[in-house]
């Protein structure tokens, strides 16, 4: 995997997705979104992490054609729940928004439980890998139920699951599940998506032994857990600051202190409940 900024974790198929990318959920504001993106990669990021729903994906592809070489960059955007059904049509769509021909992973945003048709969109999502226009597939916010369900429609379990995780919601069990499949993990809202400072407090004395902030040690965490992680921010020194977390390493004592944190809370929707 390697340990600096430049770290990659190896997906099932061999595929190599950048340990550390940049987010873009609810970032509208272009200027905002280029100033970020131009941060990020000039700070040596080379994944951006978007989605249709976040309506930014064409400014995603313009920062990328004017910031970077588009096959340095890996790209991961995701289908919406209203496109399941035409999840071909809603890829070209985010093909066109990103100005590119391909993209390097392409996941499921949500199982909707609305209308239950996520295992036709994973059936679509695999002809999508077959053409070779999405490097890797895979889904967000999926419980074992919701992989079970697409593997049993299709024999083909995703590359990546991206789901909430943090240092109150650690998903062990749900990512063990996943390593069986040889389904790698990514982690969104790796800051508890604005409740860092109800962690922080408990996470200081590791961050003071260490010399970094509680958000890099949040950070190193997931890295030395073997998770991607894709910290959303559109403040300049805070990119920089979330890059900065690959000349230290956590002992066994501090991930103990992070493990002893977890109390389940969940600030984005449940997967099993979400009606959208």
């Amino acid at each position: 995997m390697g340990n600096g900024i430049n770290a990659k974790i190896k997906l099932s198929n061999g595929v190599e997705i950048p340990a550390l990318g940049l987010g873009v959920w609810r970032v509208n504001d272009e200027n905002e979104l280029r100033t970020a993106c131009k941060t990020a990669l000039e700070a040596g990021y080379r994944h951006i992490d978007t989605a249709s729903a976040y309506n930014n994906e064409d400014m995603v592809g313009r920062a990328i054609a004017d910031f970077a070489d588009r096959k340095n960059i890996f790209i991961t955007t995701k289908l919406w729940n209203a496109d399941h059904l035409n999840a071909e049509a809603a890829f070209e769509r985010s093909l066109k928004n990103l100005r590119t021909d391909y993209v390097d992973l392409y996941l499921i945003h949500w199982p909707s439980q609305k209308n239950d048709n996520y295992p036709a969109a994973w059936k679509s999502l695999v002809k999508i890998y077959e053409s070779g226009k999405a490097r890797a597939i895979g889904v967000s916010n999926f419980h074992k139920v919701h992989i079970e369900k697409i593997i049993g429609a299709t024999g083909v379990a995703p590359h990546m699951n991206q789901v909430e995780r943090h240092p109150l919601l650690q998903q062990k069990g749900l990512a063990d599940y996943c390593a069986g499949l040889g389904t790698a993990m990514t982690a969104y809202s790796p800051l508890a998506s604005g409740h860092l400072g109800d962690i922080a407090d408990k996470i200081r004395p590791v961050a003071e032994k260490h010399g970094k902030t509680a958000a890099q040690v949040i950070l190193r965490w997931h890295f030395q857990t073997g998770w991607v992680l894709i910290p959303k921010s559109v403040t300049p020194g805070r990119i920089i600051e979330n890059a900065q977390i690959f000349d230290f390493e956590l002992d066994q004592a501090d991930m103990a202190v992070i493990a002893s944190i977890e109390n389940g809370s969940r600030f984005l929707p449940n997967p099993e409940t979400a009606n959208f």
